[in-house]
């Protein structure tokens, strides 16, 4: 796994508040930080773990640590009446930089199609009035997904298409929305990731993002295996070399390109 310090990255998205980091949430952070990790966006998916994370940011220095606040699509059946002021007040803290993880996920249906449709347009609407970006969730429901966003794209600020596994097609919808896309380790997947390995070098390099999703989707490739199949904040510079060379870039140009995208994305 490369250990360039020299670089500098932001990890878009964490899942600190997850219970696999709940017996050594400091040190996994502190060890993202010594691999370059200056900064992780920990994610936000129910109202519980959106206040989780603004607590876990307010233990650490600001710099290091920021949010979401959200509800993920799997959780829409949770989003009632309350819920939309209950994240209005979370979207003030400073600790947040943007509403989410939200979305549509049609492909697993925790929560029905029409729960899933009402929690978005409910946070697509917080996303407009409060300035923030958005932060992306999307399976199996990219044309409805597609045409809530473009309803409303003259009104909210930014989006990132976290965790982007979609075809060029799907890329290509999303940039015309002038959309980011978050990349995680799936391009490190020999099985999977095959189609995103080709599609990455037509993402314009001021919409990449790049994100572990820990402690989900550990790269594949990484050599020697890790003993433990839980992802780390620390892989983020093995992600980076992989993007580095599908896009014929040097490490440390495509750190740079990130990284400044990340910081003007979250308005860091």
């Amino acid at each position: 796994m490369p250990t360039d310090t020299t670089l500098q990255l932001i990890d878009i998205g964490v899942n600190l508040t997850d219970s696999a980091f709940s017996k050594d949430c400091d040190e996994v952070i502190e060890t993202a930080q010594a691999c370059g990790v200056s900064t992780m966006i920990v994610t936000g998916t129910t109202l519980e773990e959106s206040e989780q994370a603004i607590e876990l940011c307010q233990q650490q220095q600001p710099d290091i640590l920021r949010c979401t606040a959200g509800v993920h699509p799997h959780y829409s059946s949770t989003f009632d009446t309350t819920t939309r002021q209950q994240l209005w007040a979370l979207a003030k803290e400073d600790a947040v930089v943007a509403i989410g993880e939200t979305g549509l996920d049609f492909n697993r249906n925790f929560s029905t199609p029409e729960q899933q449709i009402h929690a978005f347009e409910q946070q697509l609407e917080l996303a407009c009035e409060t300035g923030l970006p958005l932060f992306l969730h999307e399976r199996d429901a990219h044309e409805k997904q597609l045409e809530m966003l473009s309803s409303c794209r003259d009104h909210f600020s930014r989006a990132v298409a976290h965790c982007f596994t979609g075809s060029r097609k799907e890329l290509y919808n999303y940039l015309d929305l002038d959309l980011y896309i978050g990349i995680t380790g799936w391009i490190c997947d020999e099985r999977r990731g095959t189609e995103l390995q080709k599609l990455i070098k037509e993402i314009p390099a001021d919409r990449l993002l790049l994100e572990t999703d820990a402690p989900y989707l550990i790269p594949r490739d990484m050599r020697p295996k890790p003993k433990s199949r839980r992802n780390l904040p620390q892989y983020l510079p093995h992600i980076l070399s992989k993007a580095a060379q599908l896009t014929g870039k040097e490490d440390q140009q495509l750190a740079q390109e990130v990284f400044n995208n990340s910081r003007y994305f979250f308005n860091l």
